[in-house]
């Protein structure tokens, strides 16, 4: 079953689903290192799990002269490999995610029709983040320089059509596409009017639904559905959550991911900062809190976000789920 119709059972069951996102072992791990992870969160029933992709990073090393050589490596590889053999492991749909980063057409083609082949059939769609040694993302020359061009490409193959048209009568794939949205901006959008926009230009190209980039104020999520729905924006919008979990998210949130932190969130993280098992416990019950007024909203399904530890993940998947 693709996502979208996951996401619309949910919705008439009345049954708001558990979904989270995980990344691929770093280059040398083993997929067992990715099973332990899941094996805790499975009691959970998700109704899908996603997979990040990653892009290359620049290594520096010394030469024997003392000169400096770079490296491209790519520490986080096989998000399509790790997916197919979490989809057998567990028989739950996996969603890998796809970059515009770092790749060409071709390159996305090929990791289509390998998932195609294994398959999987459901997408997240992305542009992604710029690579390290960059000021500005700059896409592959042979690449796309927007998600847009992505979804375009991936919604064209689903048609049978390919990067070349070398291909006229063929096996056409069946990807159910989402894409990320950004409930307060994106930190390159000119205004939240274009940010909309671009948002649209991804559904219009032939996304079926958004996952939306973490927030801590449920107020921030609502009005943005609405600003979508005014925009003839149709499609589900998920709710992407992650709780705060140190005091340096304090800083490091607001920063990567452009995310404003309530008043009352920070004072009560700041007035416990000395005591990290407190500090865990807030960010935990703040999400929890979060997720019930949600669910309450009738939201679908409910994405979490557990970028390391999972401890406070499965807290809430027992507290809702």
């Amino acid at each position: 079953m693709n996502v979208l119709d996951l996401i619309n059972s949910a919705r008439v069951s009345g049954r708001t689903r558990f979904a989270f996102e995980l990344l691929p072992p770093l280059k040398g791990d083993s997929k067992q290192s990715v099973f332990q992870a899941i094996e805790p969160l499975m009691e959970f029933d998700p109704a899908y799990i996603n997979v990040t992709c990653h892009r290359e990073g620049i290594k520096q090393t010394r030469r024997p002269d003392g000169s400096t050589e770079w490296h491209v490596v790519r520490r986080r590889p096989g998000t399509v490999g790790i997916s197919a053999a979490i989809r057998d492991r567990y028989k739950v749909e996996v969603v890998p995610h796809l970059i515009c980063g770092g790749q060409s057409k071709y390159d996305i083609e090929d990791a289509l029709i390998d998932m195609d082949f294994l398959d999987l059939h459901n997408v997240l769609a992305l542009r992604g983040d710029r690579s390290q040694n960059e000021r500005v993302f700059m896409p592959h020359p042979q690449g796309h320089a927007h998600a847009e061009g992505l979804v375009r490409q991936i919604a064209a193959m689903n048609r049978g059509e390919f990067v070349d048209g070398e291909v006229e009568e063929c096996h056409h794939s069946r990807f159910s596409i989402g894409v990320a949205g950004y409930p307060e901006t994106h930190a390159e959008a000119a205004s939240p009017e274009t940010d909309i926009a671009a948002l649209k230009a991804k559904i219009d190209a032939g996304a079926e639904y958004i996952v939306t980039q973490l927030f801590y104020d449920n107020g921030r999520f609502f009005d943005f559905v609405k600003r979508c729905r005014e925009a003839g924006i149709g499609v589900p919008i998920i709710p992407g959550i992650k709780p705060l979990s140190t005091v340096r998210h304090l800083r490091i949130l607001p920063e990567t991911f452009g995310c404003r932190l309530p008043a009352e969130l920070v004072a009560e993280v700041e007035r416990h900062a000395d005591d990290p098992k407190a500090v865990r416990e807030i960010g935990t019950e703040w999400a929890i809190a979060q997720s019930r007024e949600l669910m309450r909203a009738g939201v679908p399904v409910l994405h979490y976000y557990p970028m390391g530890k999972a401890d406070n993940i499965i807290r809430i998947a027992r507290e809702l789920f």
